[in-house]
């Protein structure tokens, strides 16, 4: 499939004009992270552009999102290891999985950074991603109060890629400032 293809997709699933946006940023550090791991950068793109296609569907129930974008996804015949991938960054639908595999680890590492960066970026005056500093958003993660939805845990599997979290952020938030007109921030 490709990205232009794969984003008429999303738009036909999600209206949400923020979880549009969550899913470009989600795209933007997945290409970010198979450029920095040698990765197929489409691939990666492909999975962080459609990882949350059921998430109206299902109303955001994490006990089954992922299972209509699992059906969505076979309909459309994208590879396998992009619908596992897909599947695997939301673990509580799928009751006894891990993820073992980096293009796994980096779906769901990366897809939930991005709402730590988003956050950081709120709480600063001018609202913009060209004024975030990575060390700010490493600090925010220490801040449990902070964007309390974000799970820690799932953006410290980030070592499992072979990079820390200070490395991991900057690949991420970059990736974000490329395209930070679309995200409008």
């Amino acid at each position: 499939m490709k990205r232009d293809e794969a984003l008429a997709l999303l738009k036909q699933y999600v209206k949400n004009e923020n979880m549009i946006k969550h899913c470009l940023a989600s795209e933007a550090v997945m290409r970010a992270l198979a450029r920095e791991l040698s990765q197929d950068e489409e691939k990666w793109g492909i999975a962080g552009l459609l990882h949350d296609l059921d998430v109206e569907i299902t109303d955001a129930d994490l006990s089954v999102h992922t299972l209509e974008t699992e059906k969505i996804l076979r309909q459309h015949e994208l590879d396998e290891d992009i619908i596992e991938a897909v599947k695997l960054h939301n673990l509580e639908a799928h009751p006894g999985s891990e993820r073992t595999d980096p293009f796994h680890i980096a779906l769901a590492a990366g897809e939930t950074v991005t709402g730590l960066i988003i956050a950081t970026t709120l709480v600063y005056p001018d609202k913009k991603l060209s004024s975030v500093k990575p060390k700010s958003v490493v600090k925010r993660m220490k801040e449990k109060a902070f964007a309390r939805s974000v799970n820690r845990d799932t953006i410290l599997e980030c070592e499992k890629l072979g990079m820390d979290i200070n490395q991991f952020v900057d690949v991420s938030l970059h990736a974000m400032r490329d395209i930070s007109d679309e995200l409008g921030l």
